[in-house]
């Protein structure tokens, strides 16, 4: 069967603009969070973020892309740009429709739907823009990287909130099966604007702490929520022998993926965290002794963190498996979160070190995991597994492996 491969990472999160600027701060223990500066939040229980800083579209875009693009496109796009320049692809080394595009998106452009809506409000239709009709599209950061790249083949868009990102980079394995050569995956999320923010507040779960250091404490006793971020990461998936024929630096490979949905609470059962880690294990035809670590979703809640920590327990035993959960920096960026966190696995097996959890300093009671903390851990690169879970039940899971 055809092996997937990952040949360029490009992140842009709220500690780091740039794969390498962004991996540096991960090992370094740098936050991103902090007392969001977009608009006033005030008013707002919810006022810390993990925010970009320092990112000009202005920078990265043609002048007349901009008044049609959303905050997240812009960031997109630009992670776009940055993951083709890190794959090295020759002009006219794949036939365009060869190569195709599928993001993942939670909550489409905001910031872009607020500001054309107040126009219609304050000074009548004819002052909104004709861009609205799909800038604010969850689908829209799909078509704009394929129309920049110029990407023919197959093309899609997933949403499954924070497990979003895992699901868009297994459709992208999927499509390589079918005979695509390369496929752009991953997703990137914004939504840092009171209509986002409320939407945010109005699904629970956020922290309404305002020490950034306390805030979002994933498997901590004080966990109290978590903080939301910006940004995300794309990534360029080919077929893995197309890809060592044309001499492509490959970071990893895609070994195993899994997907779940748990019912909702009122008609019981399991939850199937554990499941869709099992399932990834299965498809990549290896045992959880295999994993020489594992990149948790970090919900930050203390119910959701008891079922991933028990679900990680479950397969690999108390303590059994390095277990990090980075996005302690960046906050969750929502459907941007996860391909972050492939991102954090395949630099760690390149460098052959663990990124940090940071904050975290008491482990909460019945949760066995042997967290990173602090330091990045040394370790001798293998598979890696990288957990992701959505609001709503969504569950999936991916084996990498070097």
């Amino acid at each position: 069967m055809t092996t997937t491969a990952i040949t360029g990472i490009g992140v842009v999160a709220p500690n780091g603009l740039g794969t390498e600027e962004f991996w540096s701060a991960t090992l370094r223990g740098e936050s991103g969070i902090g007392a969001v500066q977009r608009f006033d939040v005030s008013g707002y229980p919810a006022r810390l973020g993990g925010e970009l800083t320092g990112f000009d579209p202005a920078d990265h875009l043609p002048s007349r892309l901009i008044p049609q693009t959303d905050r997240m496109t812009q960031i997109a796009l630009a992670a776009s740009d940055w993951a083709f320049a890190d794959a090295r692809l020759e002009p006219g080394t794949y036939d365009s429709t060869d190569m195709g595009v599928t993001t993942a998106g939670a909550f489409g452009g905001f910031e872009y739907g607020q500001r054309e809506l107040d126009k219609l409000w304050t000074e009548g239709p004819e002052h909104v823009s004709v861009y609205m009709s799909f800038a604010w599209f969850y689908a829209v950061n799909t078509g704009q990287i394929s129309i920049r790249h110029s990407l023919r083949g197959p093309a899609g868009v997933v949403v499954s909130d924070q497990a979003g990102g895992l699901d868009s980079v297994a459709q992208a394995r999927r499509n390589i099966r079918k005979g695509a050569r390369l496929v752009v995956s991953g997703g990137v999320d914004s939504s840092f604007c009171p209509y986002g923010w409320v939407s945010r507040m109005s699904g629970g779960g956020l922290s309404t702490g305002d020490d950034p250091r306390t805030a979002y404490l994933p498997f901590d006793v004080r966990a109290q929520g978590h903080v939301p971020g910006e940004g995300g990461a794309i990534l360029v998936t080919e077929d893995a022998g197309a890809a060592r024929a044309r001499g492509a630096r490959v970071y990893g490979e895609i070994a195993g993926y899994g997907a779940t949905f748990d019912a909702a609470a009122r008609h019981g059962g399991e939850p199937g965290v554990r499941r869709a880690v099992e399932t990834a294990l299965a498809d990549a035809g290896i045992g959880a002794c295999d994993i020489g670590v594992v990149f948790a979703d970090g919900s930050g809640t203390p119910e959701a963190d008891q079922v991933e920590a028990e679900a990680i327990e479950a397969v690999f035993g108390p303590g059994g498996v390095p277990v990090t959960a980075p996005k302690t920096m960046t906050g969750r960026m929502s459907s941007g979160g996860a391909p972050a966190d492939l991102a954090c696995a395949l630099l760690a097996m390149r460098d052959g070190l663990i990124p940090p959890t940071v904050n975290v300093r008491t482990v909460a009671a019945g949760s066995r995991l042997d967290l990173v903390l602090d330091e990045p851990r040394p370790w001798q690169p293998g598979p890696a597994l990288v957990i992701a879970r959505g609001r709503g039940g969504f569950n999936s899971a991916m084996v990498l492996r070097p």
